[in-house]
C-alpha cells in the first residue's frame, strides 16, 4: 500500500495528514517493508539500527495514544493488526 492511500484510510479529518493514527499507520507499513528486507539481508545492521528506532517511535505513539483516547487506540491497533 502506498503511502497517499495509508493516509486516506486512516485521517481523522480532510486536512490531517500528521495525527497520531496517520503515523502509527505509515511507521507500521515502514517496519513491515524493513522487517521483510531484513529477512533477506540479515547482516544489514544499519537498516536494523534504523528499524528499531522507528519501533521505538512507533511504541511511544501508541502508548500516548492509548493513554489519550484508548477507543480510538483500540479500533487502530484492530485495523493495523498490531498490539
Amino acid at each position: 500500500m502506498d503511502k497517499k492511500n495509508l493516509i486516506d484510510k486512516h485521517k481523522i479529518n480532510d486536512k490531517d495528514c500528521g495525527s497520531a493514527d496517520v503515523q502509527i499507520a505509515v511507521l507500521t507499513e515502514r517496519i513491515r517493508h524493513l522487517t521483510k528486507h531484513l529477512d533477506t539481508f540479515k547482516k544489514d545492521h544499519h537498516t536494523r539500527h534504523g528499524l528499531l528506532k522507528m519501533v521505538g517511535r512507533r511504541r511511544r505513539l501508541q502508548k500516548y495514544l492509548r493513554k489519550t483516547q484508548p477507543e480510538r487506540y483500540a479500533k487502530l491497533a484492530e485495523s493495523l493488526g498490531i498490539r
